[in-house]
Parts: structure tokens; sequence; C-alpha cells
């Protein structure tokens, strides 16, 4: 049975205060919790401050490009598909390089759990705007405040039918955790995103502005009810509603794929004549 600090891996390098400090832990927690072990785990990050997660945890890594964290995990999950999955990225990252990448990971339905570190920032790359960022908002590279509305990727994601579409808060660990470990269980794609202030580059969405809105979804809201679920994701403002938003039962993608229904890509067994056969009527 795994121990809290087989997970621990080297020393972060983040900002004090950060938000992702309090991601870290509670995701070692929720894989304590569900006993999966470091070997079990592959986390795949591409480039930024949330890309840097997977060096701060023991378990197996693949630093992708920015933006490219889901066609890599997507891979290593259909190679191996008894392996646990979990991409990490940031709002820019995920949302504004990797948007399309992000588009097809839920119309396949990959078995592939997403966390969102969103702080409405770039914050790796001195503040600027990232595709979260509210609208009128002034960053180091938009005096006149971002002129762009912001990105809504919850409601984009229920619009797309994603299996499983939650929001959590990076200073409320008790519940993120447990929103953790339901992202990590669902089977079929799972987007968490998660709220986390940026103390250094973002002074508007502090700890305090997030705590004096967020609220628990209770048990009155349904789901599996797609419309419900889109007005929720809707919410933003003077409340922002955390907790589970979307799921559904579709089918994952790897159970679509025949030549893994009876083993795991990695265990197929390699012989080199057949290929040479087929090669030959080429």
């Amino acid at each position: 049975m795994p121990d809290i600090k087989d997970y621990e891996g080297q020393v972060p390098a983040w900002c004090p205060g950060c938000g992702n400090f309090s991601i870290l832990k509670t995701l070692k927690e929720a894989l304590l919790e569900l006993q999966i072990p470091p070997h079990r785990i592959t986390i795949v990050s591409g480039i930024g401050q949330a890309g840097k997660l997977p060096h701060y945890i023991k378990c197996n890594t693949f630093n992708g490009l920015h933006g490219r964290t889901l066609p890599v995990a997507t891979g290593i999950r259909l190679a191996n598909h008894t392996m646990n999955v979990i991409a990490v990225a940031g709002d820019g990252d995920c949302y504004g390089e990797g948007g399309n990448h992000l588009i097809h990971a839920i119309r396949r339905n990959i078995n592939v759990t997403l966390f969102v570190h969103n702080n409405q920032v770039y914050g790796l790359t001195k503040g600027q705007a990232s595709p979260t960022t509210m609208e009128g908002v002034i960053t180091k590279t938009q005096p006149f405040g971002s002129l762009s509305e912001a990105l809504n990727p919850l409601a984009m994601a229920v619009a797309l039918d994603c299996s499983f579409v939650a929001r959590g808060f990076a200073g409320d660990r008790d519940f993120l955790r447990e929103l953790m470990k339901e992202a990590i269980q669902h089977k079929g794609f799972a987007l968490l995103d998660i709220l986390q202030p940026c103390v250094t580059f973002n002074k508007i969405n502090t700890y305090k502005w997030y705590s004096d809105r967020v609220y628990h979804i209770d048990d009155s809201h349904d789901p599996y009810d797609r419309v419900e679920a889109f007005k929720k994701a809707l919410e933003w403002g003077d409340r922002i509603p955390t907790g589970i938003i979307f799921r559904n039962n579709r089918v994952s993608y790897e159970e679509k794929i025949p030549v893994i229904s009876e083993r795991p890509l990695i265990h197929q067994v390699f012989e080199p004549e057949k290929a040479k056969k087929e090669l030959a009527y080429l």
C-alpha cells in the first residue's frame, strides 16, 4: 500500500503563495486515498507553471510541447489503457494553444483525466492575458485592458457533450480532493477546471475574490441534465459554482478499438514476419 511520502518529487520552484501548491498537495492526497501507486500513474504536461507539476510528484511523466499535452496523453492511453493517465495544463496552455486538441479529446472521449490550472493569466511568461482573462482586465501586455471576451471552457465542454465537466477551487482543498477522485475514476474524458490564484501577476482574481464568490453545487442539480448543466456552466460573476456540472455515460474511445479489446497494445505479440508480408504488397 502506498504512503504519502511515496509521491514526493523535486522541491517546487513556484512563487510563494501560488495556488499550484494546493493543487499538488491535494492531488497526492487523492491518489493516496484511491490507493493508486506511483508506478501506475502517468502525468503528462506541456510548458508553463502548471506544466512543472510532474517534476514535483513521483510517477511516470512526460513533458510535451506547449498546448500539446492531450495528444501525448491520448497516445499513452492507447498504448496502455490499463495505465491511469492524467494531463495537467494551464489555462493558456490548454485553452489557447491547445484549444483544438481539447475539442477533439472531448469528441473522442478518450479515458484521460485533465486538470487545468486556471489562473486567468500566463503565469510563467510575465502575466499577459490568457483566454480566460476577464474582458477589460489590464495586464503588462494589455495596457488598455483585455479586448477579448473571456472564454468559458466549461460551457464549451458541455456544448461538446464532454462526459465529465467539473470546477474546483485551489483554496477549497477538501472539496477539490473529492472532485479529483471523481475525475480520476470517471470512465471517459474528464475535465476538471481548477480556479488557481496567481499571487504574482493576477491582482484581481485573488483567494479572497474567489472565496467571496464560489459555492458548492448542491444535490438539487442533476449533472446528467445537459440543458441545466449548460445553464450552470454559464454562471460567473457574483456567484461561481464549483462541483460536478455535467456528466454522461458515453462509451470511451478505447472501448471502440477492437485491436486493444483483449489486451493493451504494449502487450501485443510482435510478429515482424507478418509486417514484412504486408509490406511486400506495397
